[in-house]
């Protein structure tokens, strides 16, 4: 028994001073171990901005920062470096930005990506040097686009960032939030729910149409102004009186166009014209389908064998009023590019003279080509419903 209890004691005794000595060397390595961690975190903040000094990390609940910011630090000598995660092809580009005191890109690296070209691996250097003010200016990649677009606005978030936490004041919505901003504050009514109008008709000094999903009305787009009107098209904004007369007559164009289907049997049709419609007015409506690489590209780049599918409104002597693109399988940044309204807007108010005079999809030839082919072909289409041919 007192065998046992010396060896208890013997045990408690070693225990104790193992604890000690423990805690003596966790005391003495604990800085020296945080101290090389520091040091270790910053050596990948130092990528992005060599010369940054002391990095403090920001708490992030204090600010009102973009939805793409992860991480932020700021340094002793002004700078800031900020952590964002987008998606451009694929999902969760992990992208980390230096910004100098002067509030210009040091460095811009991405850390992790699922994008298949690879472009990311070196578009932040293009970024260098770039500020909040000339972002916007910097080229993306043809063939890359919403890899380096993804990229582009990612920078752009982490300059808005730096501004903000230097106590400056930025807008940091992205277009569709501006929009969506702009269409509700026209029309409050509609609850912030809108869907674009497909135009039928000619409509004067208004480049877009916007209807309440609830049935409470329209938003018209003239220039930069938003301007709504009721169900009935009384106009409801607080604009100038000449202004609202025009509004008023377009929304009466919007609110009366209907639509009569066209039988084609008895008409022998280009086969890119699937089907056909009259407006009251007398302007003409078509769907049709393009032959772009998704039909006729090669097998290097598995063409998806689905045509691109358009609607196109014309008025009755061949002015393209509105062209829109419906559905596409086309290359995935590249031809993919021929959905963005930067590129079928380019149609409206061409010709059959003048059609072909837009601007090409770079890297995307099939793609455009097939899409003006698709095009030319509803000049004819209305010779044919017109008797001329």
């Amino acid at each position: 028994m007192k065998k046992n209890i010396t060896s208890i004691l013997a045990l408690t005794v070693i225990c104790s001073v193992v604890a000690v000595l423990l805690a003596v060397t966790n005391a003495i390595t604990a800085p020296i171990i945080e101290k090389n961690a520091a040091a270790a975190a910053d050596e990948a903040l130092l990528v992005v901005l060599p010369e940054g000094e002391g990095f403090t990390p920001v708490d992030l609940t204090t600010y009102e920062l973009p939805a793409t910011v992860t991480e932020a630090f700021t340094e002793n000598n002004g700078g800031v470096v900020v952590k964002l995660k987008t998606s451009g092809y694929g999902s969760d580009m992990v992208v980390m930005v230096g910004i100098k005191a002067d509030g210009s890109v040091s460095g811009a690296v991405c850390l992790s990506s699922n994008e298949t070209l690879g472009y990311e691996k070196t578009y932040g250097e293009s970024t260098v040097g770039m500020t909040a003010d000339t972002i916007d200016s910097l080229d993306t990649i043809a063939g890359a686009t919403k890899t380096t677009e993804a990229y582009k606005n990612a920078v752009k978030d982490a300059l808005n960032t730096a501004v903000i936490l230097g106590g400056g004041s930025v807008d940091i919505r992205d277009e569709a939030q501006i929009l969506a901003d702009n269409l509700s504050a026209a029309l409050p009514a509609g609850e912030g729910a809108f869907e674009k109008v497909f135009i039928t008709e000619v409509l004067t000094d208004v480049s877009a149409v916007y209807k309440a999903t609830n049935g409470s009305g329209y938003v018209f787009v003239s220039g930069e102004t938003f301007v709504g009107t009721d169900a009935q098209g009384t106009v409801v904004s607080q604009v100038d009186a000449t202004l609202s007369a025009t509004i008023a007559a377009n929304a009466q164009l919007i609110i009366n166009s209907e639509l009569t289907e066209v039988d084609l049997s008895g008409y022998e049709m280009p086969k890119q014209i699937e089907k056909a419609y009259t407006t009251a007015t007398g302007n003409y409506v078509f769907e049709l389908k393009a032959a772009g690489f998704g039909i006729n590209g090669d097998e290097y780049y598995y063409p998806s064998g689905e045509h691109i599918k358009i609607k196109m409104s014309l008025t009755a002597d061949g002015t393209i009023i509105y062209c829109e693109t419906t559905y596409q399988n086309e290359s995935e940044g590249i031809g993919s590019a021929c959905a963005d309204e930067a590129f079928y807007s380019q149609f409206n108010g061409k010709t059959a003279e003048t059609y072909g005079d837009i601007d090409a999809i770079a890297g995307a030839t099939i793609t455009t080509n097939g899409y003006k082919t698709a095009v030319s072909k509803t000049f004819e289409a209305i010779k044919i419903l017109k008797g001329e041919v």
